[in-house]
Protein backbone atom coordinates (compact mmCIF):
# COMPACT_ATOMS: atom_id res chain seq x y z
CA UNK A 1 0.00 0.00 0.00
CA UNK A 2 1.18 3.55 -0.67
CA UNK A 3 2.54 5.56 2.24
CA UNK A 4 0.53 8.38 3.76
CA UNK A 5 2.99 11.21 4.36
CA UNK A 6 2.83 14.64 5.98
CA UNK A 7 5.52 17.22 5.19
CA UNK A 8 5.39 20.35 7.31
CA UNK A 9 6.96 23.29 5.50
CA UNK A 10 6.22 21.39 2.31
CA UNK A 11 6.03 24.45 0.05
CA UNK A 12 9.49 25.61 1.02
CA UNK A 13 12.76 24.87 -0.71
CA UNK A 14 13.60 21.57 0.98
CA UNK A 15 10.00 20.48 1.57
CA UNK A 16 8.87 20.91 -2.03
CA UNK A 17 11.91 19.05 -3.31
CA UNK A 18 11.35 16.27 -0.80
CA UNK A 19 7.77 15.87 -2.04
CA UNK A 20 8.99 15.75 -5.65
CA UNK A 21 11.77 13.31 -4.77
CA UNK A 22 9.33 10.93 -3.06
CA UNK A 23 6.72 11.10 -5.83
CA UNK A 24 9.34 10.41 -8.51
CA UNK A 25 10.09 7.15 -6.73
CA UNK A 26 6.55 6.28 -5.63
CA UNK A 27 3.85 7.96 -7.67
CA UNK A 28 1.21 6.40 -5.44
CA UNK A 29 2.51 8.07 -2.28
CA UNK A 30 -0.25 10.09 -0.62
CA UNK A 31 1.45 13.31 0.41
CA UNK A 32 -0.06 16.16 2.41
CA UNK A 33 1.97 19.31 2.82
CA UNK A 34 1.25 21.84 5.54
CA UNK A 35 2.71 25.31 5.13
CA UNK A 36 1.90 28.85 6.24
CA UNK A 37 3.49 30.19 3.01
CA UNK A 38 5.64 32.69 4.90
CA UNK A 39 8.64 31.67 2.80
CA UNK A 40 7.06 28.76 0.93
CA UNK A 41 5.68 29.36 -2.55
CA UNK A 42 2.75 27.80 -4.40
CA UNK A 43 4.81 27.56 -7.59
CA UNK A 44 7.25 25.24 -5.79
CA UNK A 45 4.58 22.54 -5.63
CA UNK A 46 2.82 23.24 -8.91
CA UNK A 47 2.15 20.04 -10.84
CA UNK A 48 2.77 17.72 -7.88
CA UNK A 49 0.01 15.28 -6.99
CA UNK A 50 -0.52 16.13 -3.34
CA UNK A 51 -2.87 17.74 -0.83
CA UNK A 52 -2.09 21.28 0.32
CA UNK A 53 -3.06 22.57 3.75
CA UNK A 54 -2.42 26.21 4.63
CA UNK A 55 -1.70 26.52 8.31
CA UNK A 56 0.63 26.99 11.25
CA UNK A 57 2.66 24.24 12.93
CA UNK A 58 1.90 25.78 16.32
CA UNK A 59 -1.85 25.23 15.73
CA UNK A 60 -2.33 22.11 17.83
CA UNK A 61 -5.80 21.25 16.53
CA UNK A 62 -4.73 21.56 12.90
CA UNK A 63 -1.57 19.53 13.44
CA UNK A 64 -3.48 16.83 15.30
CA UNK A 65 -5.95 16.54 12.43
CA UNK A 66 -3.32 16.09 9.74
CA UNK A 67 -0.86 13.93 11.68
CA UNK A 68 -3.60 11.39 12.39
CA UNK A 69 -3.33 8.36 10.11
CA UNK A 70 0.04 9.25 8.60
CA UNK A 71 2.75 6.62 8.13
CA UNK A 72 5.59 9.16 8.01
CA UNK A 73 5.83 12.76 9.20
CA UNK A 74 8.69 14.89 7.91
CA UNK A 75 8.86 17.99 10.10
CA UNK A 76 10.64 20.65 8.05
CA UNK A 77 8.65 23.79 8.92
CA UNK A 78 10.83 26.50 10.51
CA UNK A 79 11.67 30.17 10.48
CA UNK A 80 15.02 30.57 8.77
CA UNK A 81 18.19 32.12 10.14
CA UNK A 82 17.39 35.64 8.87
CA UNK A 83 13.87 35.76 10.31
CA UNK A 84 15.09 34.15 13.53
CA UNK A 85 17.50 37.01 14.04
CA UNK A 86 14.96 39.68 13.19
CA UNK A 87 12.12 38.27 15.28
CA UNK A 88 13.28 35.96 18.10
CA UNK A 89 9.78 35.43 19.49
CA UNK A 90 8.54 34.22 16.11
CA UNK A 91 11.58 31.97 15.97
CA UNK A 92 10.62 30.46 19.34
CA UNK A 93 6.98 30.05 18.40
CA UNK A 94 7.61 28.27 15.12
CA UNK A 95 10.87 26.42 15.65
CA UNK A 96 10.37 25.33 19.25
CA UNK A 97 6.65 25.42 20.10
CA UNK A 98 5.71 24.29 16.59
CA UNK A 99 8.12 21.37 16.78
CA UNK A 100 6.83 20.30 20.19
CA UNK A 101 3.29 20.47 18.81
CA UNK A 102 4.21 18.16 15.92
CA UNK A 103 6.05 15.69 18.15
CA UNK A 104 3.18 15.59 20.64
CA UNK A 105 0.65 14.84 17.89
CA UNK A 106 2.91 12.13 16.46
CA UNK A 107 3.18 10.57 19.92
CA UNK A 108 -0.58 10.65 20.51
CA UNK A 109 -1.33 9.10 17.12
CA UNK A 110 1.56 6.60 17.30
CA UNK A 111 3.05 7.74 14.01
CA UNK A 112 5.29 4.91 12.75
CA UNK A 113 8.18 7.17 11.64
CA UNK A 114 9.08 10.83 12.18
CA UNK A 115 12.01 12.82 10.78
CA UNK A 116 13.00 16.22 12.14
CA UNK A 117 15.12 18.50 9.95
CA UNK A 118 17.75 20.39 11.92
CA UNK A 119 20.79 22.43 10.99
CA UNK A 120 24.57 22.31 10.93
CA UNK A 121 24.72 25.95 12.06
CA UNK A 122 24.69 24.70 15.67
CA UNK A 123 28.30 23.49 15.23
CA UNK A 124 29.49 27.09 15.05
CA UNK A 125 33.21 27.46 14.47
CA UNK A 126 34.33 23.89 14.97
CA UNK A 127 37.91 23.26 16.05
CA UNK A 128 38.38 20.47 13.49
CA UNK A 129 36.93 19.88 10.03
CA UNK A 130 34.96 17.86 8.98
CA UNK A 131 32.78 17.98 12.09
CA UNK A 132 30.86 14.93 13.27
CA UNK A 133 27.53 14.60 15.06
CA UNK A 134 29.14 14.37 18.49
CA UNK A 135 30.51 17.92 18.38
CA UNK A 136 29.26 20.15 21.21
CA UNK A 137 27.07 23.00 19.97
CA UNK A 138 28.05 26.66 19.71
CA UNK A 139 25.12 29.03 19.68
CA UNK A 140 26.12 31.93 17.45
CA UNK A 141 22.60 32.88 16.38
CA UNK A 142 18.98 32.49 17.47
CA UNK A 143 18.28 29.95 14.75
CA UNK A 144 20.85 27.47 16.05
CA UNK A 145 19.40 27.81 19.57
CA UNK A 146 15.83 27.09 18.51
CA UNK A 147 16.72 24.21 16.21
CA UNK A 148 18.86 22.59 18.90
CA UNK A 149 16.08 23.04 21.46
CA UNK A 150 13.70 21.19 19.14
CA UNK A 151 16.31 18.44 18.77
CA UNK A 152 16.23 18.17 22.55
CA UNK A 153 12.48 17.68 22.52
CA UNK A 154 12.79 15.11 19.73
CA UNK A 155 15.27 13.12 21.81
CA UNK A 156 13.04 13.49 24.86
CA UNK A 157 10.04 12.05 23.00
CA UNK A 158 12.23 9.13 21.90
CA UNK A 159 13.58 8.44 25.37
CA UNK A 160 10.32 8.91 27.28
CA UNK A 161 7.75 7.59 24.83
CA UNK A 162 9.79 5.68 22.24
CA UNK A 163 8.55 7.99 19.47
CA UNK A 164 10.39 6.58 16.42
CA UNK A 165 12.05 9.83 15.42
CA UNK A 166 15.27 10.58 13.53
CA UNK A 167 17.07 13.89 13.05
CA UNK A 168 19.00 15.22 10.07
CA UNK A 169 21.29 18.25 10.12
CA UNK A 170 21.46 19.96 6.72
CA UNK A 171 24.47 21.88 5.47
CA UNK A 172 23.89 24.60 2.86
CA UNK A 173 21.50 22.69 0.63
CA UNK A 174 20.98 24.18 -2.82
CA UNK A 175 19.18 23.40 -6.08
CA UNK A 176 15.74 23.66 -7.62
CA UNK A 177 13.22 26.06 -6.03
CA UNK A 178 15.80 28.38 -4.51
CA UNK A 179 14.34 31.36 -6.32
CA UNK A 180 16.85 34.20 -6.72
CA UNK A 181 14.10 36.79 -6.19
CA UNK A 182 13.24 35.33 -2.79
CA UNK A 183 14.94 37.48 -0.11
CA UNK A 184 15.51 34.32 1.93
CA UNK A 185 17.15 32.38 -0.92
CA UNK A 186 20.49 30.74 -0.31
CA UNK A 187 23.70 32.19 -1.70
CA UNK A 188 23.81 29.88 -4.73
CA UNK A 189 20.34 30.87 -5.91
CA UNK A 190 21.23 34.54 -5.56
CA UNK A 191 24.63 34.24 -7.25
CA UNK A 192 23.18 32.40 -10.24
CA UNK A 193 20.32 34.88 -10.55
CA UNK A 194 22.68 37.85 -10.47
CA UNK A 195 25.08 36.21 -12.92
CA UNK A 196 22.32 35.49 -15.43
CA UNK A 197 21.15 39.10 -15.22
CA UNK A 198 24.65 40.54 -15.47
CA UNK A 199 24.47 42.03 -11.98
CA UNK A 200 27.43 42.08 -9.57
CA UNK A 201 27.84 39.06 -7.29
CA UNK A 202 27.86 40.54 -3.80
CA UNK A 203 30.02 38.62 -1.32
CA UNK A 204 29.72 39.47 2.37
CA UNK A 205 33.19 39.73 3.87
CA UNK A 206 36.42 38.55 2.25
CA UNK A 207 34.85 35.45 0.67
CA UNK A 208 37.36 33.07 2.21
CA UNK A 209 34.69 31.62 4.49
CA UNK A 210 33.90 28.04 3.48
CA UNK A 211 30.69 26.05 3.36
CA UNK A 212 29.67 22.47 2.61
CA UNK A 213 27.28 22.91 -0.32
CA UNK A 214 24.90 19.95 -0.70
CA UNK A 215 22.74 19.31 -3.75
CA UNK A 216 19.08 19.02 -2.81
CA UNK A 217 18.53 15.51 -4.21
CA UNK A 218 21.39 14.21 -2.08
CA UNK A 219 19.85 15.90 0.96
CA UNK A 220 16.49 14.29 0.15
CA UNK A 221 18.11 10.86 -0.18
CA UNK A 222 19.47 11.01 3.38
CA UNK A 223 16.17 12.36 4.70
CA UNK A 224 14.15 9.51 3.18
CA UNK A 225 16.70 6.93 4.32
CA UNK A 226 16.39 8.28 7.87
CA UNK A 227 12.64 7.64 7.68
CA UNK A 228 13.07 4.05 6.52
CA UNK A 229 16.08 2.57 8.25
CA UNK A 230 15.43 0.85 11.60
CA UNK A 231 18.93 1.91 12.66
CA UNK A 232 18.01 5.58 12.30
CA UNK A 233 15.48 5.71 15.15
CA UNK A 234 16.71 8.02 17.89
CA UNK A 235 19.75 9.01 15.83
CA UNK A 236 21.17 12.22 14.37
CA UNK A 237 22.76 12.37 10.91
CA UNK A 238 24.77 15.05 9.17
CA UNK A 239 23.65 15.84 5.64
CA UNK A 240 26.55 17.20 3.64
CA UNK A 241 29.48 16.26 1.40
CA UNK A 242 32.57 16.72 3.65
CA UNK A 243 33.93 19.10 0.97
CA UNK A 244 34.83 22.69 1.82
CA UNK A 245 34.28 25.36 -0.81
CA UNK A 246 35.00 29.04 -0.24
CA UNK A 247 32.44 31.63 -1.30
CA UNK A 248 35.06 33.11 -3.63
CA UNK A 249 35.52 29.72 -5.32
CA UNK A 250 31.75 29.36 -5.58
CA UNK A 251 31.41 32.74 -7.28
CA UNK A 252 34.12 31.86 -9.81
CA UNK A 253 32.45 28.53 -10.62
CA UNK A 254 29.09 30.20 -11.20
CA UNK A 255 30.55 32.89 -13.44
CA UNK A 256 32.23 30.21 -15.53
CA UNK A 257 29.11 28.03 -15.76
CA UNK A 258 26.85 30.92 -16.74
CA UNK A 259 29.37 32.60 -19.03
CA UNK A 260 28.61 35.81 -17.21
CA UNK A 261 30.87 38.86 -17.13
CA UNK A 262 29.36 40.03 -13.84
CA UNK A 263 31.73 41.67 -11.41
CA UNK A 264 32.41 40.36 -7.92
CA UNK A 265 31.85 42.87 -5.16
CA UNK A 266 32.90 42.42 -1.54
CA UNK A 267 30.55 44.12 0.90
CA UNK A 268 30.30 44.28 4.69
CA UNK A 269 29.93 41.06 6.61
CA UNK A 270 26.48 40.32 8.07
CA UNK A 271 25.79 39.35 11.68
CA UNK A 272 24.67 35.89 10.53
CA UNK A 273 27.95 35.29 8.65
CA UNK A 274 29.84 34.35 11.80
CA UNK A 275 31.02 30.84 10.84
CA UNK A 276 34.43 30.80 9.18
CA UNK A 277 34.67 27.18 8.05
CA UNK A 278 32.10 24.43 7.53
CA UNK A 279 32.32 20.86 6.32
CA UNK A 280 30.45 17.93 7.81
CA UNK A 281 31.54 14.38 8.41
CA UNK A 282 29.06 12.08 6.67
CA UNK A 283 30.56 8.80 7.83
CA UNK A 284 27.66 8.00 10.13
CA UNK A 285 25.08 8.31 7.33
CA UNK A 286 27.34 6.34 5.00
CA UNK A 287 27.83 3.54 7.50
CA UNK A 288 24.34 3.30 9.02
CA UNK A 289 22.04 4.49 6.22
CA UNK A 290 24.17 3.40 3.26
CA UNK A 291 23.79 6.74 1.51
CA UNK A 292 26.45 8.98 0.02
CA UNK A 293 26.20 12.18 -2.03
CA UNK A 294 26.10 11.42 -5.74
CA UNK A 295 26.33 14.96 -7.08
CA UNK A 296 29.53 16.99 -7.24
CA UNK A 297 29.30 20.73 -6.76
CA UNK A 298 30.05 21.31 -10.45
CA UNK A 299 27.25 18.91 -11.46
CA UNK A 300 24.78 20.35 -8.99
CA UNK A 301 25.54 23.92 -10.03
CA UNK A 302 25.05 23.01 -13.69
CA UNK A 303 21.62 21.54 -12.89
CA UNK A 304 20.70 24.57 -10.83
CA UNK A 305 21.85 26.99 -13.54
CA UNK A 306 19.72 25.12 -16.11
CA UNK A 307 16.72 25.34 -13.77
CA UNK A 308 17.18 29.06 -13.13
CA UNK A 309 17.57 29.69 -16.87
CA UNK A 310 14.21 27.97 -17.38
CA UNK A 311 12.61 30.63 -15.18
CA UNK A 312 13.70 33.29 -17.67
CA UNK A 313 12.02 31.69 -20.70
Amino acid sequence: MSEKILITGGAGFVGSNLARYILERDEKAQITILDDFFTGLERNIKGLNLEVVRGDVADAALIDKHVKGKDVVYHLAARNVIVSGENPLEDIRTNIIGSYTVFQACHEHRTPRVVYSSTSSMYGNAESIPVDEGKSPQFLNNYSVSKYAAEGYAQCFWERFQLPISMVRYSNAYGYNQHPTNPYSGVIGKFIGWALEGKPLRIHGDGHQTRDFTFIDDACAVTVAAARSPRAIGQIYNVGTSVETSVNQLADMILELTGSDSEIQHVERRDIDNIRRRALSIEKARHELRVMPKTTLAEGLAKTVAWEKSLLT
